[in-house]
């Protein structure tokens, strides 16, 4: 890992936790260069922390934020990943669900980016806290897909952003030792 241990001095500002106050005004930037100099998976596993961390708001309501940030084949892809992990109750649990509860009455097995377009922000909020009940391993899922899309995920904020680098730190500092 190379290119990380030339960003260790970044990384060691978030090597404590980073729960304590504010983050770093350049918490932006510092995942920036962390998203393009680690691996994927150790980006996930701090996406996953961020997901899972009592720091930052629930699951799916992070998804959704993403998810009215993404682009029609991003959208499309966490949706197929998200009904894959559904199961047969996603159905009934949304409420409200407008065009994703008809695709799902349609039997839709893949949502194509336009019909992805056209689902809201909150019923993927639904489908997603739904999904995590049912099926806690769709964060280590929705994890790896947003470590292909991190210029995305910046929009989460910066306590997501220092939180996940928080995690990434971690991972270094034990694969160093």
């Amino acid at each position: 890992m190379g290119l990380l241990d030339q960003l260790n001095q970044v990384l060691q500002q978030y090597a404590s936790g980073s729960g304590s106050g504010q983050p770093p005004a350049e918490v932006s930037q510092h995942f920036d260069q962390v998203a393009q100099a680690a691996p994927k998976n150790v980006l996930a596993e701090g996406l996953a922390a961020a997901f899972r961390s009592n720091q930052t708001p629930a699951f799916g309501d992070m998804v959704s934020s993403l998810f009215g940030q993404s682009t029609g084949e991003q959208k499309a892809g966490m949706l197929n990943q998200l009904l894959a992990s559904a199961g047969p109750g996603a159905l009934a649990a949304l409420t409200g669900g407008g065009g994703l509860a008809a695709l799902l009455q349609q039997g839709t097995k893949q949502v194509t980016p336009d019909q992805a377009q056209q689902i809201s922000p909150q019923a993927v909020q639904q489908l997603a806290s739904h999904v995590e009940k049912t099926n806690p391993s769709i964060v280590d899922q929705a994890s790896a897909f947003y470590a292909e899309h991190s210029t995305l995920v910046k929009t989460l904020g910066g306590a997501a952003l220092s939180v996940a680098l928080a995690k990434v730190a971690e991972r270094q500092r034990t694969s160093a030792g």
